[in-house]
């Protein structure tokens, strides 16, 4: 016992010396620690390159886009170029000669050709004449008051208006009907 003793009153191992198996597992945390340290660093590492590469796509998407943008309109504009050629002769044309039946010609042919166009891009004219007045696709210019057409009717179309797909890019410019009142026919015979 008195050995046992003098074991407690001198160093305890615990104290100044972990035992072996500590050492073995403090280390095995300094291992641990730096493996964690290095994973941290490569998942940053990738973390930062998905990041640019992210950066990048949009970066590159955005140059697509406005490139597309620019450029949208020009197989319309290089069939049109076929428009302004045949325009261009009939104007040339009427210099050298003065012939109009030949001139108007040219130009139902010219725009027999851009209603064809139009066609290939759907483009379609509103049917407005005769038809019941529709806000969503006339614009009323004035109204007439008659009795040849029911009240709200389309009478007349100034201007065509134009569908792109099925949207309005331009409304139809009309003149509209309003019956006639009678009890003003009355009053202006009297």
């Amino acid at each position: 016992m008195v050995k046992e003793k003098k074991q407690s009153k001198g160093k305890s191992p615990t104290k100044d010396s972990p035992p072996k198996a500590k050492i073995k597992e403090s280390s095995g945390k300094k291992e641990t620690s730096k493996e964690l340290k290095e994973q941290l660093a490569s998942e940053k590492d990738r973390v930062l390159r998905l990041s640019a590469e992210f950066e990048n796509y949009k970066k590159r998407k955005q140059r697509e886009s406005d490139e597309f943008k620019k450029f949208a309109n020009e197989t319309v504009f290089r069939q049109l170029l076929t428009v302004v050629d045949n325009l261009e002769r009939a104007i040339f044309s009427t210099k050298e000669n003065s012939d109009e039946e030949g001139l108007l010609e040219g130009i139902k042919l010219t725009y027999k050709e851009i209603l064809k166009l139009f066609e290939t891009y759907n483009v379609k004219p509103i049917e407005a004449e005769n038809q019941p007045f529709d806000p969503n696709f006339h614009q009323a210019v004035t109204q007439i008051e008659t009795d040849d057409f029911p009240d709200n009717t389309v009478t007349t179309a100034l201007q065509k208006g134009y569908l792109l797909h099925d949207r309005l890019i331009r409304p139809a410019m009309v003149v509209v009907s309003k019956r006639v009142n009678k009890e003003t026919e009355k009053n202006k015979e009297n």
